[in-house]
This record gives structure tokens, C-alpha cells and sequence, in this order.
């Protein structure tokens, strides 16, 4: 857990290093708290009626999306029996990793603290980023926490088949779709990864919010075809709700900058990190 913590917030110490400045910094922290909460449900909401306005390229996206959870679902308990077979070369903290990292409290006990770091040293830039954590988590964990009781899939660990589902079943073994810790790991990976520009910080940023969706096969929690949904949904409804934040903060926001570039210098056992703005 200590990991988790170090990684996550090394991330946001990044983004605060950006040192934003609000044209709202005039605001008591009273209103701005008042006004982001008020951020985080229009935001959710402007999420579930994105895909009224979708364009081609939306739609182009979510037919990939379909088309290979289409495939994963047709190969689900082989990819299934791949993994149990190779469950034991998993390290355990790995595993713990996965667990820790996509649990709903840990998440929020998390993106909480970010938002208010942001919120108390008036950085307006980690401020917006706690509210697409908050928002985004929970815009997807309702919509989680309704298709798991009206989907019904059955878990791997249940012993049932790929294609056994039991809607409205208050059996926890029929609660496998989507993986709330897969959706909830990618989410914050998502979220942060779009504040820098440079991939050095990108790709790391990503496989650690991949990995708990991994171990949550590996677990015999979760099918791929689960996780795989479950990432897709997290993006469709990050990027929608980043959309209309953008919109919202860049009209009180007086700039609006990104880690363009980051160079990793080894100096012997040393390590150096410079960055352009």
C-alpha cells in the first residue's frame, strides 16, 4: 500500500509542480470547494448524456471497443485457464498491489487528498485534476454498481461458464461485470496520464493502472472480456467528463500548461530529471 501511495502521489506532485494560477484565486475556499462540487455533478452528468452528441470518430471508437470485447468474450475461459495455470508466477505483492490500488475506499481516500492539496494551496490546475478523479469515479462506479445486479455475470470462481449470467442475483458470484477495481485503477491512470505530454510519464503512469486489472483475472474475480469493458467505459467517461472541465476551468483558468517534456539523465548511481514547460 505504501507503494501505491508513493507512485500515486508522485504523479500529482508532478502536476503541482505546474504551479497554476487561478484568475479565481480571489474566492474563499469555502466558494471554491462549493464551486467544484458543483463541477463534479455537472460533469457526471454531462458523462451519461456524451453519447447523445457522439460524432463518427465516437462511434468509430466504440465499434473497435465492441468489436474486440466481441473476440475476448469468444476465448474468455481459455484466456481464463491461461491465467490460472500461471497464477502462482505472480509475485504477491503484485497481486495486493491490484487489490489495494482499485479499492473503492483506498480510491477515494486518495483522489481525495489530491483534491484537497489542490484545493488548500489554491493550485488550480491540481484542484481540476481532483475533481476528474472524484467525478469520473464516481460517474462510472454508479453505473458499476447498477450493471453488476442487472448483468448477472458469473464470476470464474462461481465455476459457471462464460456465458451464465443471473440478473438482479444478490449472489456475489454472479457480480462480474464490470471490474470496479479495473475501472477504478484505469480511471486514475487515465485522468493523470493526460496531464503531461511527454510518454516517459505517460507509459509508466498507465501500466500501473493496468496491472490491477490483471491481477483481477488472475484472481479469478473477473473474465478479460470484464476488465477490457471495464477500461473502455473508464476512458468513454474520463474523456467526456476532461471535455467539459476544459470548458468549464479555461474560462477562469489563466493558464493552462502541460509537462511538455521530461529527460532522464543517469549519472552514475545517480538519476536526474529536468523538464521543459
Amino acid at each position: 500500500m505504501k507503494i501505491v501511495i508513493s507512485v500515486f502521489f508522485l504523479s500529482i506532485g508532478l502536476i503541482s509542480a505546474q504551479n497554476d494560477k487561478s484568475a479565481d484565486e480571489d474566492r474563499t475556499i469555502a466558494q471554491n470547494f462549493f464551486y467544484d462540487l458543483g463541477s463534479m455533478v455537472e460533469g457526471m452528468g454531462f458523462a451519461y448524456s456524451r453519447p447523445i452528441h457522439w460524432q463518427k470518430n465516437d462511434f468509430t471508437k466504440l465499434g473497435g471497443v465492441t468489436i474486440t470485447a466481441a473476440g475476448l468474450f469468444a476465448i474468455d475461459e481459455e484466456s481464463q485457464a491461461f491465467f490460472n495455470r500461471h497464477r502462482a508466477d505472480v509475485p504477491r505483492f503484485l497481486l495486493d498491489y491490484g487489490w489495494y490500488y482499485g479499492n473503492p475506499q483506498n480510491n477515494y481516500m486518495l483522489t481525495g487528498a489530491v483534491y484537497a492539496i489542490g484545493l488548500f494551496s489554491a493550485n488550480e490546475k491540481l484542484r481540476r485534476v481532483g475533481v476528474l478523479l472524484i467525478s469520473s469515479a464516481s460517474a462510472t462506479g454508479l453505473l458499476q454498481q447498477i450493471s453488476k445486479s442487472v448483468v448477472g455475470r458469473a464470476r470464474p470462481r462461481s465455476g459457471n461458464g462464460k456465458d451464465t449470467f443471473s440478473p438482479f442475483s444478490s449472489d456475489k458470484d454472479f457480480h462480474s461485470f464490470p471490474s470496479g477495481h479495473a475501472a477504478l485503477a484505469f480511471s486514475n491512470a487515465h485522468a493523470i496520464a493526460k496531464q503531461f505530454g511527454s510518454w516517459w510519464i505517460k507509459a509508466p503512469v498507465y501500466t500501473l493502472g493496468i496491472i490491477p486489472g490483471l491481477t483481477r483475472i488472475y484472481e479469478r474475480a473477473h473474465w478479460a472480456s470484464d476488465v477490457f469493458l471495464s477500461w473502455a467505459l473508464r476512458f468513454f467517461v474520463v474523456e467526456s467528463i476532461d471535455l467539459y472541465l476544459n470548458r468549464k476551468y479555461s474560462r477562469t483558468s489563466k493558464t493552462t500548461r502541460k509537462i511538455s517534456n521530461m529527460n532522464v539523465a543517469l549519472l552514475g548511481t545517480s538519476m536526474r530529471l529536468t523538464y521543459k514547460f
